[in-house]
């Protein structure tokens, strides 16, 4: 395990008597499309009247639902990546809050971006839960395989809204249907983008973001076909400093 300080990012205001917070559960997905010779990444620009990173480019995602861990999927993750979640969560980790974090990932890109990914099959038309009906109503059923996990990114201590992260990587060859607007249902994101990964970095993008596109440009690189073996990158906060692990 390798051991970096982040030397741009700081914890001004981050005290002893800071009040502790437990990070929530989110995911996010980065959807990779690569049919031309140069490979996008989806990316989309979050609304002006959010108070939290307005305007800025985020990849879709957000936290984790209850409902999330009991949707079926056509198919499992990997071996590897459920090593990997459940190595992470300590004594709370179970098959089932795995899955739950997985399925977020889907679900969000869905509300965000519109876009359904998974595969068509019986094993999709179950009893919708909430937030999962537009899924059950076309009959695909997500398909966690196709996701790979690699980087974990934990919000500093200090605000009343704290986020334990997980990203995956998908290409877009796992959408199985989307909708015909420009943005999915809840309308977080004003404005959906398909940029190069050397167009992404000179969006108007937060630090972290930029951090984790640099992660996943360099795992593409090294396994363009996204098998399971990779290793986990996570950024956090340990012994006072902003550092990223290499697991």
């Amino acid at each position: 395990m390798s051991l970096n300080k982040l030397s741009n990012f700081t914890t001004s205001g981050v005290t002893a008597k800071t009040v502790r917070v437990r990070p929530r559960d989110a995911a996010s997905l980065l959807i990779v499309d690569r049919s031309g010779k140069d490979w996008r990444v989806l990316m989309g620009k979050r609304h002006m009247r959010h108070v939290f990173m307005p305007g800025k480019f985020v990849f879709p995602g957000g936290r984790v639902e209850p409902s999330d861990g009991k949707v079926p999927a056509f198919a499992e993750l990997s071996d590897h990546d459920q090593r990997k979640l459940l190595g992470g969560m300590g004594a709370r980790g179970t098959l089932a809050r795995c899955r739950a974090v997985a399925l977020a990932a889907i679900r969000e890109t869905y509300e965000e971006a519109g876009l359904i990914m998974g595969r068509r099959s019986d094993a999709g038309r179950w009893p919708a839960f909430d937030d999962w009906t537009a899924f059950a109503e076309r009959g695909i059923a997500p398909d966690l395989s196709a996701l790979r996990y690699f980087a974990r990114a934990t919000t500093p201590p200090g605000g009343s809204r704290r986020f334990d992260t997980r990203f995956f990587l998908a290409f877009a060859e796992s959408i199985a249907d989307r909708l015909p607007a420009i943005t999915g249902p809840a309308q977080e994101l004003e404005e959906l983008a398909w940029p190069t990964f050397d167009e992404a970095t000179a969006l108007d993008i937060p630090n972290i973001t930029r951090m984790i596109i640099g992660e996943a440009r360099a795992l593409l690189q090294d396994n363009p076909e996204l098998a399971p073996g990779n290793a986990l990158v996570q950024y956090g906060m340990k012994h006072g400093r902003f550092v990223r692990e290499v697991i």
